[in-house]
């Protein structure tokens, strides 16, 4: 019996990582460093400064709503 493309796919991806020895390590090595990274991005390029502005959700609407009509 023919098995599923989609089941075939993964059943190859399955069995290759299963007999990965550095491949392993070098896989948890790339998901810890994008992990780190994506992070430490989010805590320093992009703050939430409108929960810091305002504590209200009708503040913070206001402020969107202002810029959006004043630019």
């Amino acid at each position: 019996m023919k098995k599923n493309i989609f089941i075939r796919i993964v059943d190859f991806y399955v069995e290759g990582f299963k007999s990965m020895q550095v491949g392993k390590k070098l896989w948890l090595i790339i998901l810890i460093k994008l992990f780190i990274f994506f992070v430490l991005m989010k805590m320093f390029f992009f703050p939430n400064e409108l929960k810091t502005k305002y504590k209200d959700d009708e503040g913070r609407s206001n402020h969107v709503l202002e810029q959006l009509i004043n630019k």
